[in-house]
């Protein structure tokens, strides 16, 4: 099977930062593409961004302040998090869509981290 853990999360003041990271780990034949989603209390879960091997993607509120990476060689995707506002407080979640051993890399799915908390004080 396959597991992603985040880490990196804590409390920080605005205009602080924080560096997210998630590895996976398991019977992993590729990783085609990784991702942070957040979600506050009382909101929708909302993509923060991805990166595929040619591409990265941002939310707008984020755009110009946090800039996704990824290590294929560990396996794991970093979110560079700066000049962060109380408005980025949520729960984090990371996401991958992977292709494992087991199906021969047949078959691709997405997996979830459980979540790595954020919290921005004014």
């Amino acid at each position: 099977q396959v597991q992603l853990v985040e880490s990196g999360g804590g409390l920080v003041q605005a205009g602080g930062s924080l560096r997210l990271s998630c590895a996976a780990s398991g019977s992993i034949f590729s990783i085609n593409a990784m991702g942070w989603y957040r979600q506050a209390p009382g909101k929708q879960r909302e993509l923060v961004a991805r990166i595929t091997s040619g591409t990265t993607n941002y939310a707008d509120s984020v755009k110009g302040r946090f800039t996704i990476s990824r290590d294929n060689g560990k396996n794991t995707v970093y979110l560079q998090m700066n000049s962060l506002k109380p408005e980025d407080t949520a729960l984090y979640y990371c996401n991958a869509r992977i292709r494992t051993t087991e199906t021969m890399g047949l078959i691709e799915r997405a997996y979830w981290g459980q979540g790595t908390q954020v919290t921005v004080s004014s």
